[in-house]
């Protein structure tokens, strides 16, 4: 069973009263398990249901109801676009709203999310290739696509991330991230429901919420564990929990070192995707170094290849494509079997799209997105990740983004972004210096623009394609 801390046959498990807070309302384990009779009376024999999914009670009972019930989740992001939105409804072939309803419901039934009057075990029988949830990806060449996990892939990646960081029914889970991403929704809520420790999500990740919550295991984005170390006494809270982890983006070196300075702990770092599911990641066991986002989970194998299908060799320098292979992997997009067969090889294989360096004791560090993150440079391949690492090193830099823009003689020139610090003015030409000094004199930036803010996502993730234009 998926949600095994909601297994209805475990007699010796006692209820949680508070096994998930959440804006302002608190859920016992019972009340988690009976959803399910809920979505069973109201919605049984459905193949797919939209939730609206905001950081809500309702939210976390209509996933809790459909996963126990057998019924695949389609997550809608509350903040999504009409034309978006009416496009994963319209795709994914959902019958129904559960929990909330946009303000559009595209004349879909709507159903609320509620504990049935039937006892909680009536539940359905599931295998576990089924689908749990579809999570649409962000369109960057076309509309999204709908990412198929199964069950299984679920289960096998949360026990691999159980191992890893330790983490038991002892736990408290902290987090103020979206509902509808891979990061809050299946480790923050289906990973404490599968794990058994609570949950607590504040709203929003703020200092002040993460510090009140007083959890053991707090999951943020490098946004909002900036904001952390800029507030001491916040900082100063997370000292007694157990740990931190960062995903979804790379955390800046002086990010890490600030959190190790003021929290006393060194954060966790992972990588993965909405296709893979988490698949890399520091131990609690093991090393946590700055940059590096750790070794491959149990069951998961990774290997890097060159343009030309060659293996790159892992001595924590040559860059090459990364590809994944393993139980965590997605069941293919959703009525797109030629994106499905693009993202395979003939083996097996995920091409991730991301490019990474593996050293000889099998860390690995992702220099980034191959389409904006792998500059070629005067017959150089360049990581942009890494000049960006430089970069946050310079006093005078707060945030930056390196892209490579077409150059009729270097083929890409290197371009930073900067957001400069308030406590020193930033001087381009200086900074170009600043890199040439710390890396490879072809690595350092052609070009330094200073602006406002970078773009980002609602993850935090720069959204460096706003910056090719």
């Amino acid at each position: 069973m998926l949600l095994t801390s909601l297994a209805s046959d475990d007699s010796n498990a006692a209820d949680i009263a508070d096994a998930v807070r959440i804006d302002n309302t608190v859920l016992s384990r019972s009340q988690l398990s009976g959803a399910s009779a809920g979505v069973l009376e109201d919605l049984g024999g459905a193949t797919r249901v939209a939730v609206l999914a905001t950081p809500t009670a309702q939210t976390v009972l209509a996933v809790t109801g459909c996963l126990l019930a057998g019924v695949p989740v389609v997550p809608v992001p509350a903040d999504v676009g009409v034309a978006e939105r009416q496009h994963m409804l319209r795709d994914s072939g959902a019958q129904a709203w559960l929990g909330e309803r946009p303000d559009d419901p595209a004349g879909l039934p709507h159903f609320s999310a509620r504990s049935g009057s039937q006892q909680p075990h009536a539940v359905a029988s599931c295998d576990d290739e089924d689908t749990a949830l579809i999570i649409y990806t962000s369109g960057t060449t076309g509309p999204p696509k709908g990412v198929q996990l199964s069950r299984r892939a679920l289960a096998a990646d949360l026990d691999a991330l159980a191992q890893a960081w330790q983490w038991s029914p002892d736990d408290v889970l902290v987090h103020g991230l979206p509902m509808y991403h891979v990061h809050g929704l299946v480790l923050g809520l289906v990973g404490s429901l599968r794990q058994g420790n609570r949950f607590v999500h504040t709203g929003k990740p703020t200092p002040e919420a993460y510090a009140a919550a007083r959890g053991t295991l707090y999951f943020g984005v490098p946004t909002v564990w900036s904001r952390v170390v800029a507030d001491p006494g916040a900082a100063a809270a997370l000292r007694s929990a157990r740990m931190l982890v960062s995903g979804s983006a790379a955390l800046p070196v002086p990010v890490f070192d600030a959190l190790v300075e003021r929290t006393g702990h060194a954060p966790i770092e992972r990588y993965g995707s909405t296709e893979s599911l988490i698949t890399l990641s520091t131990r609690v066991d093991g090393e946590r170094r700055p940059g590096w986002v750790g070794v491959p989970l149990q069951g998961v194998q990774t290997k890097l290849v060159a343009d030309d299908g060659s293996p790159v060799p892992h001595d924590g320098e040559s860059i090459g494509r990364l590809a994944v292979r393993g139980p965590t992997l997605f069941n293919g997009y959703l009525n797109r079997p030629d994106a499905t067969a693009d993202a395979f090889d003939g083996d097996g294989w995920y091409r991730t799209g991301d490019v990474a360096v593996i050293d000889a004791q099998g860390m690995h560090r992702i220099v980034g997105r191959e389409s904006v993150d792998l500059i070629k440079t005067g017959g150089f391949r360049v990581g942009a990740g890494e000049i960006e690492t430089a970069l946050l090193g310079h006093p005078a830099v707060a945030e930056v983004a390196v892209v490579g823009l077409p150059d009729d003689d270097l083929g890409q020139r290197i371009v930073a972004f900067v957001v400069a610090s308030p406590a020193e003015p930033a001087q381009p030409g200086e900074l170009i210096d600043y890199v040439a000094q710390q890396l490879s004199i072809h690595k350092r930036p052609r070009e330094v623009r200073i602006v406002d803010a970078l773009p980002r996502n609602a993850m935090g993730k720069v959204l460096k394609k706003a910056l090719l234009t």
